[in-house]
C-alpha cells in the first residue's frame, strides 16, 4: 500500500483535530471521520486469516478498533494494528493519519 506524504498527513491532522481541545476530543474526532469515510465491509488479513473488517468501533477506554469477523467469530482489534488490503479501501488515509498522530 502506498502511503500518505507527510504533506498530506498534515493536512489531514489539522482538518481532523481543529475544533479539538484535549486527546480525547481528537481521539472522537478521528474515529467519527473513520466511520465517515473508511468504506466497509472490506477484506483483510489478520495472523493468517482471512477476516472482513465490517466496521470501526471506538471503546469505553478511547481505542478505535475494526470489527473483523470470519464466519461466525468477531474479534476487535486496534485500528492501527489492521494490515489494509491492497489495494486499501476508500478512506484508508485516515488510517495513516491515526497512526502519524500517535492515536
Amino acid at each position: 500500500m502506498s502511503r500518505s506524504t507527510q504533506p498530506e498527513l498534515d493536512a489531514l491532522i489539522t482538518e481532523a483535530t481543529v475544533d479539538c481541545y484535549n486527546e480525547s476530543e481528537c481521539i472522537t474526532s478521528f474515529y467519527t471521520i473513520l466511520v465517515d469515510n473508511l468504506a466497509v465491509p472490506f477484506q483483510s488479513e489478520v495472523l493468517g486469516v482471512d477476516v472482513t473488517v465490517t466496521d470501526v468501533d471506538l471503546t469505553e477506554a478511547g481505542q478505535i478498533t475494526a470489527v473483523c469477523m470470519r464466519g461466525s467469530a468477531t474479534q476487535r482489534i486496534s485500528i492501527l494494528d489492521l494490515p489494509l488490503p491492497t489495494p486499501p479501501p476508500e478512506g484508508a488515509e485516515w488510517v495513516d493519519l491515526g497512526g502519524a498522530a500517535g492515536w
